[in-house]
């Protein structure tokens, strides 16, 4: 049996041990603290680069609508066309851009395109703005009809070569103007020909499609937001 001296000295080691994990325990804790303060500063510093982003491309995407709509007012009705803040700059009047089912640009279209794009190059292309343009993209629309198809879905397929075709024939007008030669690598680098179809048909107040509408071309430009944004969550994760 154990004396009573070795009983307490037991004692006194297991208390001794006890003690030392409670001292690792409670310095383990502070550490996980001290690494979960840091992340949430890091944190709170990545949110305020977002949001400082954010406001600069809202700031440089008004700008730049404004300096679109100080150029073209005057010629928009005339084109058939229209500028909306999210940088669209939409052209209505599909009857003077191609024939009917064809994507060979009318002698119309082709004039104010050649009036239009390097007016449009020019600002787009400024100082100010061409470093934060990511793309600007061609769009072609269609409605979603097509005379003899003999499906919805004959007909999406049709007028998506449809629409394909005319902004590929588009981008080779655009890319042929002698006015924008000057700025042709930057053009091959940033401007792209997408052709959607009846994707994103025009409804009116009633949800029905807008037939008329919904035959478009649209220029639309993307800043680089989307980028820096990626590459400030890349850094936190």
């Amino acid at each position: 049996m154990q004396s009573d001296e070795e009983q307490l000295g037991g004692i006194r080691e297991q208390e001794g041990h006890w003690v030392a994990v409670t001292d690792l325990m409670a310095g383990l804790m502070m550490v996980f603290l001290l690494i979960s303060v840091v992340f949430m500063i890091n944190v709170e510093r990545q949110q305020k680069k977002i949001t400082d982003v954010a406001i600069l491309y809202d700031h440089l995407r008004t700008q730049l609508y404004e300096d679109l709509l100080s150029e073209f007012s005057a010629d928009l009705k005339n084109w058939g066309a229209e500028i909306k803040p999210d940088l669209t700059f939409r052209f209505n009047k599909t009857e003077l851009m191609f024939a009917k089912g064809e994507s060979f640009l009318n002698d119309p279209f082709q004039k104010i395109l050649a009036d239009f794009f390097p007016r449009y190059m020019k600002i787009i292309t400024h100082k100010k703005y061409r470093d934060d343009i990511l793309e600007v993209r061609i769009e072609g629309h269609t409605s979603s009809s097509w005379l003899g198809a003999v499906s919805a879905d004959d007909a999406y397929i049709y007028n998506m070569a449809l629409s394909q075709a005319r902004t590929r024939s588009t981008l080779a007008y655009l890319l042929g103007l002698p006015d924008v030669s000057v700025e042709k690598i930057w053009l091959r680098k940033h401007l792209t020909a997408n052709g959607l179809s009846s994707a994103k048909v025009i409804k009116n107040e009633m949800g029905e499609e807008n037939s008329e509408r919904s035959r478009r071309v649209e220029f639309k430009v993307r800043t680089d937001a989307e980028g820096k944004i990626a590459t400030i969550l890349e850094d936190v994760l």
